[in-house]
């Protein structure tokens, strides 16, 4: 039996250029659906939005696999993240989460801790579910698509494996220089 692809979606909020977009770019090429409005992106699943606290993990895959819920990437400007968070999680139910730290392979942000596209990150977490060819398939329209894998491919396959998002984030530690106090599961 086939198995059902993750629902995956990008609530955009046209904070930057929409030709370099991932979002966008991803969109036209139909691997991912596009939303302008909270109101018409999915109720039920997962919206991956840095500022909540809680990483992605094992426990958070049956919202997308056996609730048939959507991943919802939240596309805004890194500038004006904390002000597009709040407005956005004011008006919907989905469940916030935030990715355990991987380097950037976009061009605008190559090599930066954390500081990823929403393709990049939408991609980490059906990477993360074992979901390898959509993740793929999300960065395809991208030249340096295939170089996030090749260059994240050692904790990616160390956060896919943990058993926890507490296993998962002690496992970035392995990975990165970061101050522990910071990090919570």
């Amino acid at each position: 039996m086939a198995v059902r692809p993750i629902p995956v979606h990008a609530l955009w909020l046209a904070q930057d250029d929409p030709k370099k977009n991932t979002a966008v770019l991803a969109s036209k090429r139909g691997d991912m659906t596009l939303h302008k409005t909270v109101r018409s992106v999915p109720k039920r699943g997962v919206i991956l939005e840095p500022l909540c606290g809680k990483v992605f993990g094992p426990e958070d895959h049956a919202l997308l696999t056996e609730q048939h819920g959507a991943l919802v990437g939240l596309d805004c400007s890194w500038a004006h993240i904390e002000s597009s968070v709040e407005r956005v999680m004011k008006n919907t139910r989905l469940t916030p989460r935030m990715l355990p730290l991987l380097l950037a392979a976009n061009p605008v942000n190559w090599g930066k801790p954390g500081r990823l596209t929403t393709a990049e990150a939408l991609a980490t977490v059906l990477y993360l579910m074992g979901r390898k060819e959509q993740a793929s398939q999300v960065l395809g329209a991208f030249r340096w698509g295939q170089r996030f894998f090749e260059l994240n491919r050692e904790p990616l396959d160390a956060y896919a494996a943990a058993k926890s998002s507490e296993e998962l984030v002690a496992l970035q530690f392995e990975f990165f220089d970061i101050e522990r106090h910071h990090e919570e599961a």
